[in-house]
């Protein structure tokens, strides 16, 4: 097909400006994509995010996080075909490690690095659907300053990761939406396995897809090869995380329904509603401009099956009684959305409402940043988080109002308990010390344990219950003492004839189930009773 004229490179347009219609290709189906002029912009945001990263890396007061230690055991113990999880994060660790060794900026820099690409997908994105310079750097603004996208930025877990490959699949869909259709399927079959690797959230933008599909005029698209073979591409890409779940019985199946026991019982409608707007702050206005345009707007026509799995995957999960960042994925989109739909205001509004938003967001991400960045001691952080009002921000995932946000709690005395353990362990008879095993209650404990304990010589057998392919159960008859982490004497009494309280370990910030915990030492199991 003929390029049409020649337009104007973006880097001689005014702040302002939107990119021409014919640059984006929404209408006209050529799929010419913008030209690469001006990408600079988008570099400058994405240097920022990662910048800001760095500096609350060399100045937090905070330690590894609890999820954090599990993913580390993950990386250590790594069986790609063989894991309840997706591996992405584990070999993310794994990596990680290798590289840099056990150190914080070890665990959390490809966090940093997967915001920086997030903020530069935003910008990307912005100037697909046709926004000006202005427009993309609002949207990357919101993005790179945003609460929720530091936080999920600043720890070693796979929610950035998702934000991610949801960001990418949705650029996918505007690529079908400008006719490129080759490039359009294969980048989203590789955002879909991209995600199988990484959460399994990635199903319900599956689903958000496919339901957008069919409302949309781009059902034809089914009849052809294409969505198949993105499928497939998804599926292959993805077959670590699939062949794991065969092998193990779909584990995640019962961890689905423990979460839901457990947690998810909780949040109601309007609580999902709220934390929309707690995470988001001004923001929100721009993410529902957004999907409004999708939906709506005239120029934004091509685009509907984006914004139809955007509000699919909002309502599905509402329904679900989802915890409010589970949509968080969605939030890049229609924030890149929102400030391209900007663009077709009148010159004088679209000045007005730009300004207002990005005062708007200046003041809540200045004010918020403490929730999204760990860079307040504990105690001022505490004392932030009680003038801020804001009780959704300190419960617990078990409904307890907590004095610091439970991500914080759960950054500290992992470091300390291991060593209580130790002080422990040493105290036992020489001949006792290298046949003793360390019995730990949950995942945290567990990962303590495996990530402090070779700093300070505590190199025993670990046994978590719940997580038996990391930490499995000893095979065999016990001959050496067992340490146990949590465990009551009187629980232990059931499995072992001599059970000893040795101490207890507390430690002020962390969450009410890892205060008070009983260490004790327990000898002779009961025959055919391996442990609690």
């Amino acid at each position: 097909m003929a390029e049409g004229p020649r337009a104007t490179p973006l880097a001689s347009m005014p702040d302002d400006a939107p990119i021409p219609p014919r640059l984006a290709a929404p209408e006209a189906g050529t799929g010419t994509p913008p030209p690469l002029a001006g990408l600079g912009l988008i570099t400058v945001f994405a240097l920022l995010s990662l910048a800001i990263h760095l500096v609350t890396l060399a100045i937090t007061p905070y330690g590894i996080h609890r999820d954090e230690l599990l993913y580390l055991a993950m990386g250590k113990h790594l069986q790609l075909w063989r894991m309840g999880f997706p591996p992405a994060i584990a070999v993310l660790t794994w990596a990680a490690r290798g590289i840099f060794g056990d150190t914080l900026f070890a665990v959390r820099l490809f966090p940093a690095l997967a915001g920086a690409l997030l903020t530069a997908l935003t910008g990307l994105i912005a100037r697909e659907l046709g926004g000006g310079r202005a427009a993309q750097a609002l949207a990357m603004l919101a993005v790179c300053l945003g609460p929720l996208f530091l936080h999920t930025a600043a720890l070693c877990q796979p929610v950035v990761l998702d934000q991610l490959c949801w960001t990418l699949g949705f650029l996918a869909l505007i690529r079908l939406g400008q006719r490129r259709n080759g490039s359009g399927w294969w980048l989203l079959g590789l955002a879909g396995g991209l995600g199988l690797l990484t959460k399994f959230s990635i199903g319900f933008f599956a689903v958000g897809v496919g339901v957008a599909l069919v409302i949309s005029p781009q059902r034809a698209s089914l009849a052809s090869r294409w969505p198949w073979l993105a499928l497939l591409t998804a599926a292959v890409i993805g077959s670590a995380t699939l062949v794991g779940q065969f092998r193990l019985g779909f584990p995640v199946i019962r961890d689905m329904h423990d979460l839901q026991a457990q947690q998810l019982y909780r949040v109601t409608v309007g609580g999902f509603l709220r934390g929309q707007v707690e995470m988001l702050g001004p923001a929100f206005l721009l993410a529902v401009l957004g999907l409004i345009g999708l939906l709506m707007g005239k120029s934004m026509r091509p685009y509907r099956t984006v914004g139809w799995t955007c509000l699919v995957t909002f309502l599905v999960l509402l329904g679900l009684h989802g915890k409010a960042y589970y949509i968080g994925p969605i939030y890049p989109m229609l924030l890149a959305a929102g400030t391209a739909t900007t663009d077709s205001l009148a010159h004088n509004w679209r000045r007005a409402v730009r300004l207002s938003l990005t005062i708007l967001i200046l003041s809540f991400d200045a004010v918020a940043m403490p929730f999204g960045l760990p860079i307040l001691p504990p105690s001022q952080m505490a004392r932030f988080a009680g003038g801020s009002g804001l009780k959704d921000a300190v419960t617990s995932n078990r409904g307890v109002v907590l004095a610091l946000p439970q991500d914080y709690a759960d950054m500290l005395g992992w470091e300390d308990l291991t060593g209580a353990v130790a002080e422990t362990w040493r105290k036992l008879p020489l001949d006792q010390q290298g046949q003793a095993v360390l019995l730990a209650r949950n995942y945290g404990e567990a990962g303590a344990l495996e990530f402090f304990g070779p700093r300070i010589g505590l190199v025993q057998p670990i046994v978590e219950l719940d997580h038996s392919l990391l930490w499995p159960l000893p095979t065999g008859r016990l001959h050496g003492p067992v340490i146990a982490v949590g465990y009551s004497p009187e629980e232990l009494r059931s499995y072992f004839r001599v059970v000893e309280l040795a101490r207890y370990f507390d430690h002020p910030w962390m969450v009410p189930e890892e205060r008070n915990l009983p260490i004790c030492v327990a000898k002779e199991p009961h025959p055919r009773s391996p442990g609690p």
